[in-house]
């Protein structure tokens, strides 16, 4: 790790000096190139000279515990120091940990009230609030796509994106499906329901990420419902795109301009076309480590166990279930893999994965990680 950190630090010193060169200054785009490359490890290294710093502390202190008059302070020096190295390792980690190239895009996000029915709605509308009050809190600028509200201030579905530093990768995780237990404000006898939100967290993508047909897109124009005063409910300035290929639906209709409209709405649909093609990369790349893996994992279990015809059958049953793993826990697992890190921070395992990897465990008597590291032969 070290010497990553080190080569990073080198790197961030060749770039600090090419974004003062005249010279890459003049050239635009080289100069934002390196500007971005700059900026993205600025982080890491500042963390790693701390951690740097605070280990020559450590060094010092331990030199002038010999001296008799100074060891009561150099002790207290040397042990506050060696307690923060832990941290700062841990720290390190995290930030040498790739990043999604993803997470500087702005983000657009969908909630859809789900079971619950009145109260569902009211409990997205509280989801609204709650990631509008973010956006506002880091500065971020929120504008809704698409919205079907109630009569109670709830929504059915909302559709908005937020525009700012780092907002996707903030937000990505917040997709899924949100709960709550609560006594509604529709409920008169004082009884708790349960109502569901669905969220989807879409990055935004530009015409060059993601490539759409013309021809591939019908659209639709009607008029907006709502607020929005006499020129938003009289004139068909709503749209909606439909992706033909796909049957993908994105409209948008709280501008005032059919222009607005359809730009907002073409941002949406290559979002979620993004997503889909996104989804069948890491699934690819999922599929790909399982290939290598279940012959491997399958001939080490029945080479080595004389019953093997109840194990074989017990490998097949727990390796057609790996193989319905996602691609986020395939990539995260091989990045561990290659890194060498699966003693911490490890991604989290579906539970019929995990029972796998435990009945593996059992059946080679050993670490199960080590296991797999050996058979990559890393």
């Amino acid at each position: 790790m070290f010497q990553k950190l080190d080569a990073v630090e080198k790197r961030y010193e060749e770039l600090t000096k090419l974004i003062s060169d005249p010279e890459v200054i003049s050239n635009h785009n080289e100069w934002q190139k390196y500007v971005k490359e700059h900026a993205e490890i600025t982080d890491v290294v500042e963390k790693y000279r701390e951690y740097k710093k605070v280990e020559k502390q450590m060094e010092d202190a331990k030199e002038m515990m010999a001296d008799k008059e100074l060891k009561e302070l150099a002790e207290a020096d040397y042990y506050s120091a060696k307690e923060q190295l832990p941290k700062l390792e841990e720290e390190l980690k995290m930030l040498l940990i790739p990043k999604d190239k993803d997470d500087d895009k702005n983000i657009i996000c969908e909630i859809r009230a789900g079971a619950g029915g009145e109260e569902a709605a009211l409990f997205a509308g509280t989801l609204f609030r709650m990631y509008n009050m973010y956006a506002e809190r880091k500065h971020w600028k929120l504008e809704i796509l698409n919205e079907n509200a109630t009569e109670l201030g709830g929504y059915k579905e909302i559709s908005f994106m937020i525009t700012g530093k780092g907002a996707y990768s903030r937000l990505k995780y917040e997709s899924g499906v949100h709960r709550v237990q609560r006594v509604p404000d529709t409920e008169s006898s004082g009884r708790i329901h349960t109502s569901t939100a669905t969220v989807a967290a879409l990055p935004v993508v530009e015409d060059v990420e993601i490539e759409i047909n013309p021809a591939d897109i019908k659209m639709e124009v009607f008029r907006a419902s709502g607020a929005g005063g006499q020129h938003v409910n009289k004139t068909s300035s709503a749209v909606r795109l439909i992706h033909v290929p796909t049957g993908i639906v994105a409209e948008c209709q709280t501008e005032r301009s059919q222009l607005q409209n359809r730009e907002y709405a073409m941002k949406l649909l290559r979002s979620r076309l993004y997503e889909i093609e996104k989804t069948k990369q890491d699934n690819a790349l999922a599929n790909e480590l399982l290939k290598e893996l279940k012959p491997q994992i399958y001939k080490s279990i029945v080479g080595k166990i004389p019953k093997y015809e109840k194990n074989k059958e017990n490998s097949y049953k727990w390796q057609r279930k790996l193989e319905k793993s996602k691609g986020e826990f395939a990539s995260k697992l091989l990045y561990k893999i290659v890194n060498e890190e699966l003693e911490e921070n490890l991604p989290k395992l579906p539970q019929y994965i995990s029972d796998g990897l435990d009945w593996l465990e059992e059946k080679l008597g050993g670490n199960w990680w080590d296991y797999l590291k050996l058979m990559m032969k890393i």
